[in-house]
């Protein structure tokens, strides 16, 4: 596959297939910390065939009990800022790396409605982290629409910056 020079227009699977391509050379695996998305990610990677050589496993943390008890995401980091929030996003995708063997991951949490909505977290309010090789990236986003779109958009996102991550990644 040619080298794109910017991935802002790739659909999923497109963006599953470069991580195809990019992570087993670099003997990189992949892990996912969901809870707004319910391991659609997940899903859209192990759609492809052959993704048992790069996607190592997925993480479905839609309570925050789950968050607490499958990636390590302190219950007070939660109580001070929400689930919906930067910190937990980071300890989220920093437990994915720590309770996997992964050496890429990528944690989204949000509110995809069509409730659970405030003024200060909007539905279609969207925190993400990616770890790559040590590095850990943060970002809100607030996407538009229903639940179906809201939750196909953080899909197709969290993706995207993953793969932009993995092919700039200086260690690469």
């Amino acid at each position: 596959m040619d080298t794109p020079t910017s991935l802002t227009e790739f659909d999923t699977p497109r963006l599953v297939a470069l991580l195809a391509e990019w992570l087993p050379p670099r003997g990189w695996q992949m892990a996912t910390a969901e809870s707004c998305t319910g391991g659609q990610i997940a899903g859209a990677c192990t759609d492809l065939a052959g993704s048992s050589n790069w996607f190592e496993r997925g993480f479905v943390t839609y309570s925050n009990e789950a968050k607490n008890e499958m990636l390590g995401v302190d219950m007070a980091l939660i109580d001070a800022h929400g689930a919906v929030s930067e910190p937990v996003a980071r300890a989220m995708v920093e437990g994915a790396i720590a309770r996997s063997h992964a050496t890429v991951a990528v944690s989204v949490t949000g509110v995809a409605g069509p409730g659970g909505g405030s003024a200060e977290k909007p539905v279609g309010t969207v925190w993400f982290g990616w770890s790559v090789d040590g590095r850990v990236r943060t970002e809100r986003r607030r996407f538009d629409g229903d639940r179906a779109a809201v939750r196909a958009a953080t899909v197709r996102y969290a993706l995207q910056t993953l793969a932009e991550l993995v092919r700039t990644d200086p260690a690469a």
